[in-house]
């Protein structure tokens, strides 16, 4: 299958990833940060090549001390937090300040990342591609579960599947392959309404109701909210043969850099496969897979109480 280019921000098919078949898409998204480069032992690639330019990584790391703090910070406090002293600590605020990256607001007697930076990071945001990051993780984690693996994002109160990867023996297993669902009863569709607003999940619900298409199938607002608790404290979601008898499916959500939802990961496999005993397990890697690529993207996830 050929790369489509697409001019919409969101892909219009699903793109498979198979030993037969391979493809790519193009979707255009939002970020901020992007997480240092890391080699497969997960260290600094940059300290393997022995190339550091000592001074601009402390610069750097200034800057993203700045960038994650809530407001302006005192040339003291920026010392301690970047374990230097005062004297060098200010020669890089000085430098960075030249080159418009940090600026010193005079009313809040403190240092704050400059416009310069913002420009550099809404440049990068022409840059980032979803359905690109995902895919590696998106093949290992197939790899490892030996079972389908889909990414897909929200539309219209729909998931919308952007790619899917399977390997021989997923091929076996009888997945439909809709390029839309319904939220309420996907495992892509929950974790992705467990990141929403209450008020956002009650519009779509009403919007596209919730159809029963098993005796599994969540047909109550209340049902739908406590099971998105569930997600929202376990890190995942589960489709016990909700859309589809005899299909079992396990998702989690990927984050922008806000902590707002921007996509999801799942499994997919018939209910003999994906057995109770290996729920947990299957959540666990979902969820490893999903916090890669949000943290690849520059997104956070957040905290719940």
């Amino acid at each position: 299958m050929k790369a489509q280019a697409q001019n919409s921000i969101l892909a219009r098919r699903i793109i498979h990833d198979d030993p037969s078949e391979g493809a790519a898409a193009i979707i255009k998204t939002a970020i901020i940060e992007t997480p240092r480069v890391k080699n497969d032992n997960g260290k600094d690639a940059k300290a393997e090549r022995g190339q550091v330019v000592q001074s601009l990584c402390r610069a750097l790391n200034i800057l993203t001390i700045l960038g994650s703090n809530d407001g302006p910070m005192t040339l003291t406090e920026l010392s301690e937090a970047a374990n230097l002293s005062p004297s060098t600590t200010h020669r890089l605020l000085t430098t960075l300040q030249y080159e418009r990256y940090v600026r010193f607001d005079q009313s809040a007697r403190g240092w704050v990342v400059g416009v310069q930076a913002y420009m550099t990071g809404a440049n990068f945001l022409k840059t980032r591609n979803l359905v690109d990051v995902a895919r590696p993780r998106m093949r290992r984690l197939m790899e490892e579960s030996s079972e389908i693996v889909n990414l897909a994002v929200e539309e219209n109160g729909e998931a919308l599947y952007l790619a899917r990867v399977g390997g021989p023996r997923a091929a076996q297993v009888a997945v439909p392959q809709a390029d839309r669902t319904l939220l309420h009863c996907s495992a892509v569709g929950k974790a992705l309404l467990a990141g929403m607003p209450e008020t956002k999940v009650q519009t779509i619900v009403t919007q596209r109701g919730m159809r029963q298409f098993t005796r599994s199938t969540l047909s109550s607002l209340p049902a739908l909210y406590r099971d998105l608790t569930l997600v929202r404290t376990r890190g995942y979601a589960l489709d016990q043969e909700e859309r589809v008898s005899g299909l079992r499916c396990v998702a989690a959500p990927i984050f922008d850099e806000n902590s707002r939802v921007m996509g999801a990961l799942s499994l997919s496999g018939s209910s003999r496969r994906i057995e109770d005993a290996r729920l947990r397990a299957l959540g666990e890697m979902v969820k490893r897979a999903a916090a890669a690529v949000t943290q690849e993207l520059g997104g956070r996830v957040p905290v719940h109480n």
